[in-house]
């Protein structure tokens, strides 16, 4: 005999099935059938947050570092437009989630219900896919086919909007739901390239004078990294990435030189400079890594498991090869056989003088023997910081300013880095850190923050003090919204609007929200302290730390695009 279960219990069998560990929200009276049911469900758990914002960037963190899937969770109207902004971050920077909101009864959609909303209307142009669920027996198939959209070619989250009355009514014959869903074995396999056009693409890169790999962010969705330097070292090729890429292939290794986006660094635009032929692997060319499209490219190769990502721009030099980037890259060396020395030999000079710049790029960054007395370089405390965290450390910069600045950090270990990149959502940082540490409880974790990304997410503070771990918040305090006053700055004659804040003791803030903080007034300390929480630390920390308002990203001399010399 078959038990009877709510719908809601459905669902959460079904998120169960499908490998769904957490579920990230706020509750209200339209999601309890769901959430009630997580109670008696061992294996998956709700973190509630403070704002659904916080919960839709959690899912997207973990999408990010993990490669699956979790959920995040909000009641009708209110509840899902917060969600709206962390999941188009998810959206833009392809990872994988699965979006959940709960609607008034089925009957009273698109009526003058309390919070009516059209969910599936507001989700649709931010997800890969978005359907409502208004009978129960269309549970199981509508969370089957939303995990395939998520996990499937391109990731991204999705979203199902439940009913009411189909998550709270009993279904007398539920369907059958495995343990482990029998999708979850297929849905991460990735397309081979086609033959003919790996010959192609390997006769290409053995004539070019100055080849280039341009990795984009389908080197972290597609664990890339490892294959990919495979490639730079047989054929001696330097590596560049997009905002997107960093945290894909380690910038300690010998041939790679950071990252090109609307604010490079002068050495890794000179690499794409120089290039007589780029090969961008999982790279869409989208407007924050090529300037709003006014960088110049020679020939381009464009390796893309999406192929509606390929040629989209730079189409008239661009040959297409749909793939996912490991297998492209292993189709390639196995075609290269034993071609690759000569080669790699022909491009060793220009890869040293590469190489020979970037060391004096590198000096040219390096903290200056003082006291250092607060307000600090930015710059100096992105290098200061990367000394003494641990090898293994995550870090996770904010939009803004912060991210530029990690251009410094060193990434020494694939998949120890994320922002975001393509909605440039601020508030990322802490609620992604916080999801980080339940990952891994025991990883050190290193946030940059803007003062001003941490007033749009400032409550989750106390969701930390709950969750724990060694997670370092270092605010970045200017009391502005630096990177656009900045911008006004050097645009509209000095003048600004909008931007500057009264002083805040974020110290005292995180103190009050039962996170360990204060304020430092010296680089010393602020290492010294940074060493101890993410070295041996048993709980979070929160340090505030007054920045230069003067050290503006937008004109640092590292990060000032290269111009080659006439001749």
């Amino acid at each position: 005999m078959t038990t009877s279960r709510t719908g809601g219990q459905i669902v959460v069998d079904m998120l169960k099935s499908l490998g769904i560990r957490y579920v990230f929200g706020v509750v209200g009276g339209q999601t309890l059938a769901i959430t009630d049911a997580i109670i008696d469900t061992p294996g998956i758990e709700l973190i509630h947050t403070r704002h659904e914002n916080a919960a839709a960037v959690m899912m997207d963190a973990y999408g990010r570092l993990t490669g699956e899937i979790a959920a995040c969770i909000s009641t009708t109207g209110p509840g899902a437009t917060n969600l709206v902004t962390g999941v188009g971050g998810a959206f833009r920077d392809s990872s994988p989630g699965f979006v959940i909101t709960c609607n008034n009864n089925g009957e009273n959609i698109h009526k003058d219900d309390a919070q009516n909303a059209d969910h599936v209307e507001l989700f649709k142009s931010l997800t890969k896919w978005s359907r409502l669920v208004a009978h129960s027996s269309s549970i199981k198939q509508a969370m089957e086919e939303a995990y395939i959209n998520a996990m499937s070619g391109n990731p991204g989250p999705v979203h199902l909007d439940f009913a009411r009355d189909t998550i709270e009514g009993t279904v007398s014959a539920p369907p059958e739901i495995p343990d482990v869903h029998p999708s979850r074995t297929w849905v991460v396999e990735r397309p081979a390239p086609n033959a003919l056009a790996v010959a192609g693409a390997v006769a290409r890169l053995l004539e070019a004078k100055r080849p280039v790999i341009w990795l984009g962010n389908g080197g972290n969705r597609g664990r890339a990294g490892e294959a990919v330097l495979a490639l730079a070292e047989a054929l001696n090729i330097p590596v560049v990435t997009t905002f997107n890429g960093i945290g894909s292939v380690p910038t300690t290794h010998p041939l790679v030189f950071g990252a090109v986006s609307r604010m490079g660094t002068t050495i890794s635009t000179r690499v794409i400079e120089d290039a007589d032929l780029v090969l961008a692997l999982g790279n869409s060319l989208n407007a924050v890594s090529t300037t709003r499209w006014k960088r110049q490219l020679p020939a381009v190769i464009q390796v893309d498991i999406d192929p509606s990502m390929i040629g989209r721009y730079y189409s008239a030099v661009t040959t297409g090869i749909v793939s996912d980037v490991s297998s492209f890259v292993a189709a390639v060396l196995d075609a290269i056989g034993d071609r690759a020395p000569v080669a790699r030999a022909s491009r060793g000079q220009w890869t040293s003088e590469l190489q020979q710049a970037h060391e004096q790029w590198w000096r040219s960054t390096e903290v200056a023997a003082s006291d250092h007395p607060a307000p600090l370089s930015p710059a100096d405390i992105v290098r200061a910081l990367r000394d003494v965290a641990p090898e293994d450390t995550l870090l996770i910069p904010d939009a803004g300013n912060p991210g530029v600045w990690s251009f410094l950090w060193e990434v020494t270990q694939i998949n120890s880095y994320i922002k975001p990149v393509g909605f440039g959502n601020m508030g990322f940082a802490l609620p992604s850190a916080i999801a980080a540490s339940l990952i891994d409880p025991e990883r050190p974790v290193l946030a940059l923050i803007g003062d001003g990304s941490l007033g749009m997410s400032l409550g989750e503070l106390e969701t930390l003090a709950r969750i724990g771990g060694r997670v370092c918040i270092v605010v970045l305090n200017d009391a502005s919204y630096g990177n656009i006053r900045q911008e006004q700055e050097l645009h509209f004659g000095g003048r600004t609007i909008g931007v500057d804040f009264a002083p805040v003791d974020f110290g005292a803030v995180a103190r009050g929200m039962g996170v360990e903080g204060e304020v430092m007034q010296d680089l010393d300390s602020l290492v010294h302290r940074v060493g101890e929480a993410l070295g041996s630390g048993s709980a979070p920390v929160v340090l505030d730390v007054p920045i230069d308002r003067a050290a503006n990203a937008w004109t640092y001399h590292a990060f000032v695009p290269y111009e080659p010399s006439e001749e």
